[in-house]
């Protein structure tokens, strides 16, 4: 057995590894973890405490994977909820489809009874106004929000560097493979922006029969590449789990123009081995590492190549 997931898992990883030890599924213990997360408002980059968009709203991103049947389950743009984790394993398991967005994901959540909050906590606001009021001025600021966006949402700086979305791997009691991922987002981006996380095979992928892969940081190079997902695919063509990563290391490399910044990629293998590589990261990152026998999850820190 074995799970990875990021810093940002801290507030559940050890619910997730008890669980495991237990021998509860990879789902049941990520969905448990990640809620944890979700709802830790220290935790500025998922679920409640999150960073607004450029509008002051909390927009949500989850996806879960199951590497059996590779059903999914994603939401996208999900206003006033506090477990986007579970509500997209709702899809997943209530719904022919695999991913709602906006409207959409919240009357779903709306209809399976997801409990509802308001997730824009008074310290996130507070950076959110001081921003714009630097931002924005004049008869800009009298007609806000009828203004146009664009040009702000290039000059958005997220207020915390190396703070991520939270990413959970799993190869569980039974040797199946699952991931989940949660995710407010880009601080400030533009409303309705999707990032990598809820795009399955861009921001997570998993497959019982070779591996799972998570990716934090610029989610716009996870989708242009489709990073999780070529990871497990270059372990089913035969290639190590380290010769993978560094395939799509090289995929990435490979992209031009754009936003291109820091990306951490997160794997295991279906032997139970590991790798995370924090690619162009500024400063040191850390991941938790669980595996069978361990007393508790501990603290490793990752490999850093830079493009």
């Amino acid at each position: 057995m074995i799970l990875v997931t990021n810093s940002e898992g801290t507030p559940g990883v050890g619910r997730t590894a008890a669980l495991l030890a237990g021998g509860r599924g990879g789902l049941d213990a990520i969905e448990a973890g990640i809620r944890l997360v979700e709802a830790d408002t220290s935790i500025r980059t998922v679920g409640r405490g999150g960073w607004p968009n450029l509008l002051g709203e909390v927009e949500l991103d989850a996806a879960m994977i199951d590497g059996n049947s590779f059903r999914t389950g994603a939401v996208g743009a999900l206003k006033g909820f506090l477990h986007p984790i579970s509500i997209a394993r709702q899809v997943m398991e209530r719904l022919p489809h695999e991913f709602l967005v906006g409207d959409g994901a919240a009357r779903f959540a709306r209809e399976i009874g997801a409990e509802t909050a308001d997730n824009l906590i008074p310290d996130s606001e507070r950076v959110w106004r001081e921003w714009r009021d630097r931002n924005v001025a004049g008869a800009d600021l009298e007609a806000w929000p009828d203004i146009p966006l664009a040009a702000l949402c290039r000059q958005a700086i997220d207020p915390e560097k190396g703070k991520d979305t939270t990413v959970f791997l799993t190869l569980d009691s039974k040797s199946e493979i699952m991931a989940g991922v949660s995710t407010s987002g880009w601080a400030w981006k533009y409303p309705g922006r999707l990032g990598d996380s809820p795009v399955v095979g861009a921001g997570a992928y998993a497959d019982t029969a070779h591996g799972a892969a998570a990716c934090t940081g610029t989610g716009e190079m996870a989708i242009r590449a489709g990073t999780a997902r070529v990871i497990v695919l270059y372990m089913k063509t035969g290639m190590s789990l380290h010769a993978a990563m560094d395939e799509a290391i090289d995929d990435l490399r490979r992209l031009k123009g754009g936003l291109i910044s820091r990306i951490t990629l997160h794997a295991i293998d279906r032997d139970g081995r590991h790798r995370v590589v924090a690619v162009n990261a500024e400063e040191p990152l850390t991941y938790w590492l669980w595996q069978d026998g361990d007393d508790a999850p501990h603290s490793e820190p990752c490999e850093t190549v830079m493009l």
